[in-house]
């Protein structure tokens, strides 16, 4: 999923866009409002972040030209302007949601899934279309990346895009050793320095939040010295 950031303040631009890339989202970030809507033209993002005060053109006037060209893509305000006057304004632009300054990482994190679960809701063809979206099943464990959520008797955990990248490449190719390289390439993409370290991280992690036991996990099993395998049979 692609993101335009469009954010004058560099310090949160820059955090946005970090915050937002460690989740797996594809992100392009613009330093004016000027800047934002030439790149919205030129990249054809998924969801726009649109700083409100910007030079060149504010935050309304990009919503007003993203809306009168597309009414689907998702609009998202982040603005210091904190009068109701404002929010309602922005929202009656066509904008789906409306996040203050300051911020927390899981917030940000939060508003940016319900869209993003919003947006896949309103699309019912896309399970059928984008095998990717497809909810599949690892032994008890549902995973649904168009909700980006997994489930279990009843139980649910939010997932990153990255985390249902990770399962689905796993999935299909149940039996098979996915290596730590593929991973990173089908997963964090080709342009992604490795580092052994945020691999490792990223799968403990993970598996903290998917496996029943964490310590001796049935869902990515690693093969030492090669990468990481699931295997659709249980021993």
């Amino acid at each position: 999923m692609k993101l335009l950031v469009a954010e004058d303040d560099t310090l949160i631009r820059e955090a946005l866009v970090d915050i937002l890339s460690a989740e797996g989202f594809e992100c392009v970030p613009a330093i004016d409002g000027v800047s934002a809507w030439e790149k919205y033209q030129q990249t054809k993002p998924d969801m726009v972040l649109l700083d409100i005060m910007m030079p060149g053109l504010d935050g309304y006037a990009v919503c007003r030209q993203i809306r009168q060209h597309d009414q689907h893509t998702a609009v998202m305000f982040i603005s210091a302007k904190s009068e109701e006057i404002d929010r309602v304004l922005g929202l009656e632009l066509g904008a789906d949601d409306y996040l203050m300054k300051p911020f927390g990482k899981h917030e940000v994190l939060a508003r940016v899934r319900a869209i993003f679960r919003r947006y896949n809701l309103a699309k019912p063809a896309m399970n059928q279309e984008d095998g990717e979206s497809q909810a599949f099943t690892m032994h008890s464990l549902v995973i649904d990346p168009a909700q980006l959520r997994a489930s279990r008797d009843n139980r649910q955990f939010d997932l990153s895009l990255r985390d249902c990248a990770i399962l689905n490449l796993l999935y299909q190719n149940s039996g098979k050793v996915i290596s730590r390289d593929e991973l990173f390439n089908q997963c964090w993409g080709r342009d992604y320095l490795p580092s052994s370290r945020t691999l490792d991280q990223h799968i403990s992690q993970l598996r903290k939040l998917i496996e029943i036991d964490p310590k001796t996990p049935s869902i990515i099993t690693t093969v030492h010295g090669v990468g990481y395998r699931f295997d659709s049979k249980l021993a």
